[in-house]
């Protein structure tokens, strides 16, 4: 009768633990929103176009370099004007669709040189000094 229960016991235990694995990889994953050209909430978005318009490209994260060139930049995904072209010195409106975190525009890679800020849920044209003039974006909790 012990040896049942204690058979038993590891059973239970090696399931939990199986369930535990699937639950924090599922969550993972959920967490880690592929770049599909929607711009989903959580996202920050760049746009190619003036007032939201052309194609986009949504982010989860920090970017310290879009990158300048086909294959290894970051590209406009959606349908519409710019789509496959890379993001870096092209980008003329951003959404941050965030809910905690405010998203700065950098003019230069490695977040450096003047910046535009968007605070969670704001959109609109970046700055006129940064209008195709833009390199990577950072998130920082609020």
């Amino acid at each position: 009768m012990r040896t049942i229960g204690r058979r038993l016991a590891r059973i239970l235990s090696v399931v939990g633990a199986s369930i535990v694995l699937v639950v924090a990889v599922t969550s993972a994953a959920s967490a880690a929103t592929p770049r599909n050209g929607v711009c989903e909430v959580g996202e920050f978005c760049l746009y190619y176009g003036y007032g939201l318009t052309g194609s986009l490209s949504d982010f989860n994260g920090s970017i310290s370099n879009y990158g300048d060139t086909q294959p290894t930049c970051y590209d406009y995904k959606s349908t519409g004007a710019g789509q496959g072209q890379c993001v870096k010195n092209n980008a003329l409106s951003a959404w941050n669709r965030t809910t905690s975190n405010r998203v700065t525009v950098y003019f230069n890679s490695g977040y450096g040189g003047i910046s535009d800020t968007y605070l969670p849920g704001e959109s609109g044209n970046l700055i006129a000094a940064m209008q195709r003039e833009n390199a990577s974006h950072r998130f920082v909790q609020v």
